[in-house]
């Protein structure tokens, strides 16, 4: 009983956690429309950064305090009645004892099978992810004539970050429950840190472009080893190799040579402004996290990819959805002001479908590359992904009319060559050590067949030999 009224005690405290994150919201939205200098600043999207975070807040600081008294009082271990409360409190803050079942290895195919696998992950990734591309564009940059010959163009990344969190989800829901697999592997209070990175990277991903190409987007991307190395070390302990490091440079250098050598407005106005190079570099410091915590929570926790992309989307949905809750409670002019265009716009057909094949391209991209990784290893996965950039970038300028000089033309084949250079030097070395443990394992092998048959020669009862 006692239990019960500290939980109930905390759930209240949460509702007035919540309440006042949602009144601080809204004064800051006040400000922000006041504001003139910050609604025409190239920086605005500092502002809009921080509302976001202060939506996120409503849901982490109460979630945080609920999870540090569960904790301290060891709550899971006095419960002597499951109930319903006390099992959606174990699913986002408990350990699960049971361990989940190895998954099942696919059967061994013929050559010809597996060639037409790889050629359908191949297409299903080209196509889903150049889609997910032009369509990632248009929304962000392109404007869309309404009925009365108006022109409105999309402006909440929020909104969009949603929405395609929420077709993920479902898609990875509807798997697993027809899979018949467990749906959560770990507690979800710990997919909420790269959940939290997730989200904001994806925001920061629709942001930049109002101030970058496409193009210069994409090559960011492989700018991405870098922070990617760094949070490896932080996190994980990891040690890379010279060519590593190496290629990180390059690719570096290949993009400022493009992103200074792009005859694009924007380059000219804002790609090398704070604002896209911030965008940027923030993109890829979340993006690089949520990958090195997804790591660590897989050799951890051992999850299923849809177990992890269920769980991180799940997270995301209540992020997300917070921040647009508060926003949706603005004063009046402050939410006409801000969400005009996209109330109108959740009208017009063609923006409708262009977000649902955008959420559905990305869903299904996602789900193609854990099959390409399990079936034919992430070498494979690597080199497919770096064509789709190269694919991407010749697509987007001949659709969208970017131009690239000599200069920019030579950071993007720098950049793909460093890319190409990794992957070569990263299957050798790995093609290498494999040799040296098969030649060890060889030798090992036949001195203890030598000791072996050495000792039933002498008619003595042979040790144990202990398996390699």
């Amino acid at each position: 009983m006692r239990s019960k009224i500290v939980i109930g005690t905390v759930l209240v405290l949460w509702a007035v956690l919540t309440w006042l994150f949602g009144h601080l919201y809204q004064e800051l939205l006040n400000v922000y429309e006041q504001s003139d200098s910050l609604l025409d600043s190239d920086y605005s999207w500092c502002f809009r950064l921080l509302l976001n975070l202060v939506g996120y807040a409503t849901v982490l600081v109460p979630g945080y305090m609920l999870y540090k008294y569960l904790e301290k009082t060891n709550y899971f271990d006095k419960i002597a009645n499951k109930t319903w409360l006390s099992r959606v409190l174990f699913a986002c803050f408990g350990e699960p004892g049971e361990k989940l079942p190895e998954a099942v290895k696919p059967a061994k195919v013929d050559d010809t099978r597996e060639g037409f696998e790889l050629v359908f992950c191949f297409v299903g990734l080209m196509g889903a992810y150049l889609v997910w591309g032009l369509l990632q564009e248009k929304i962000m940059t392109q404007s869309y004539v309404m009925a009365d010959g108006s022109l409105v163009r999309f402006n909440d990344s929020q909104l969009l970050v949603f929405i395609n969190r929420l077709l993920a989800f479902l898609i990875a829901l509807g798997r697993l429950l027809w899979t018949g697999q467990p749906i959560i592997a770990a507690p979800l209070y710990k997919f909420s840190y790269c959940s939290l990175t997730n989200i904001i990277s994806a925001w920061c991903q629709y942001e930049a472009l109002k101030f970058v190409s496409f193009p210069t987007q994409v090559l960011s991307k492989s700018c991405k080893v870098i922070p990617v190395m760094l949070m490896g070390k932080l996190i994980s302990r990891n040690k890379y190799e010279m060519y590593e490091y190496v290629t990180a440079i390059l690719i570096s250098v290949g993009m400022v040579l493009f992103m200074y050598g792009s005859h694009d407005d924007y380059a000219v106005s804002a790609a090398t402004t704070g604002s896209g190079v911030a965008l940027l570099a923030l993109y890829m410091a979340c993006d690089s996290f949520t990958s090195s915590w997804q790591a660590a929570l897989f050799a951890r926790h051992a999850p299923r990819p849809l177990q992890m992309l269920a769980a991180v989307n799940l997270c995301s949905l209540a992020l997300t959805a917070a921040a647009l809750r508060h926003h949706a409670h603005a004063p009046d002019r402050t939410r006409l002001l801000q969400a005009s265009p996209t109330l109108t716009l959740c009208t017009h057909p063609v923006f409708v479908m262009d977000c649902l094949l955008l959420s559905l391209s990305s869903a299904v991209g996602q789900m193609l590359i854990y099959r390409t990784i399990a079936r034919f290893g992430a070498v494979v996965f690597t080199i497919i992904m770096t064509l789709r950039q190269a694919v991407s970038i010749l697509v987007s300028c001949a659709v969208y009319g970017h131009g690239v000089s000599a200069r920019g033309a030579g950071g993007v084949l720098l950049v793909f060559a460093a890319a190409a250079l990794r992957i070569y030097c990263r299957e050798r070395i790995r093609r290498r050590t494999q040799h040296v443990r098969t030649r060890t394992h060889s030798h090992f092998a036949n001195e203890n067949v030598f000791r072996v048959e050495e000792i039933a020669s002498r008619a003595i009862k042979p040790p144990i030999i202990p398996s390699i």
